[in-house]
């Protein structure tokens, strides 16, 4: 029986190679006056960021520039964003970068018109108001913030990923450019690209999953298996790239909607604790969490082996749940993913406060299977 449901995504979504040009106008028709620029000081050496101000150049907007986003953004980034905004009277954003810059704009949207501290904006929609608009431009294949309803901050006081789930941070434009993503490094494009992979695979395979998220999920996960090595070896194929850049926006289309589970729980502590990059983390814990699941999945990771390319064929389920297993490690070890967390400089003196925080993190309740204490652990340690 088909169930009540509430889809969101962005009101536009722009998507393929050359779609950056169009941006000045897009955001000229929406009637803002002035915004604010929000992206990192690497995409400015980079050269990324005057492609972007030169568009907003030629369309006659007005910007302000807030350029001190770090990889895992802190409140501290929020608040100076908040304040360059404020200072200059800026009534909406546009955000260029991975998922950093977006969560950050995200942060900063709300804030701007919800008031208070970003910290209390932690968990399921918290805020009253819609945020300020946002343009949110994509310059990596991988968290889909540009789509989703989703944001994480970094509490740098507790050492926590916060996980805000709040439809008010909803971009108004999504912008997808595979364009602006050629030549960018390997590690990055493997990292973002196993990012990307993990929420199509959480997404299909969460609590929350129903029919059109499990399409989407299924046609993220081809998509990425069919084009994640080349994007890597081959940082100029723009053919690549562009199966990337829909990969990931497909995969934020479903688990925006649906949710994700405990890798993400998991790997949130990693990046709180550590600083470590979100989407190697994922990568990492992934087939480590796939294989705990596994008994709770029924038939769908025979569906995830298919769609990675795998013949099934004759298998039965627990055959066909190894071979999903089997395809992940292979294409993480493939795009040069390190094998394990001890690589990232990761020891057991901290898996039991890591493992207690997931469990109360917003994504755990939507895994497949319930976890526990003594779970989340054994994860860590089989990761390590």
């Amino acid at each position: 029986m088909l169930q009540k449901r509430t889809y969101f995504m962005p009101a536009m979504s722009m998507i393929g190679p050359g779609v950056l040009a169009d941006v000045g106008n897009e955001i000229k028709a929406m009637g803002c006056v002035k915004s604010l620029l929000v992206t990192d000081k690497v995409l400015g050496d980079l050269g990324v960021v005057k492609k972007l101000t030169d568009v907003l150049d030629a369309a006659g907007v007005d910007y302000a520039l807030y350029d001190g986003v770090q990889p895992n953004p802190t409140c501290a980034n929020v608040n100076a964003g908040l304040a360059v905004l404020k200072e200059n009277g800026c009534d909406s954003i546009v955000s260029l970068g991975g998922g950093s810059p977006q969560d950050t704009a995200k942060a900063i949207s709300i804030l701007a018109t919800n008031g208070g501290d970003i910290r209390d904006y932690e968990g399921v929609f918290k805020s009253a108001k819609k945020g300020l608009p946002i343009v949110s431009i994509n310059t990596t294949a991988g968290t889909a913030s540009d789509v989703t309803i989703n944001y994480v901050i970094t509490d740098e006081d507790r050492h926590v990923k916060m996980v805000m789930v709040d439809k008010n941070c909803l971009a108004s434009i999504a912008v997808n450019d595979p364009e602006l993503m050629v030549a960018k490094p390997a590690a990055l494009t493997a990292a973002t690209g196993m990012d990307a992979l993990t929420h199509a695979i959480e997404g299909y395979i969460t609590k929350g999953a129903y029919r059109l998220t499990d399409a989407l999920a299924l046609e993220s996960i081809k998509l990425i298996s069919e084009s994640l090595r080349d994007a890597v070896a081959k940082g100029d194929d723009i053919e690549a790239r562009s199966k990337m850049a829909y990969g990931s926006f497909v995969a934020g289309m479903s688990f925006s909607n649906c949710g994700l589970g405990v890798v993400h729980s998991l790997a949130h502590q990693l990046g709180g604790i550590y600083n470590l990059p979100h989407g190697v983390c994922n990568a990492v814990l992934l087939p480590h969490v796939i294989r705990f699941n596994a008994p709770a999945c029924g038939d769908k990771l025979r569906k995830v082996a298919e769609a990675m390319g795998v013949d099934t064929a004759g298998m039965d389920t627990a055959a066909a749940n190894a071979a999903a297993i089997a395809a992940i490690e292979a294409l993480s070890k493939d795009v040069g993913i390190p094998s394990g967390l001890k690589e990232l400089g990761v020891g057991e003196d901290k898996l039991q406060t890591m493992a207690e925080l997931a469990l109360v993190d917003p994504c755990a309740p939507g895994n497949p299977r319930d976890m526990t204490l003594a779970d989340a652990i054994a994860i860590y340690k089989a990761a390590l």
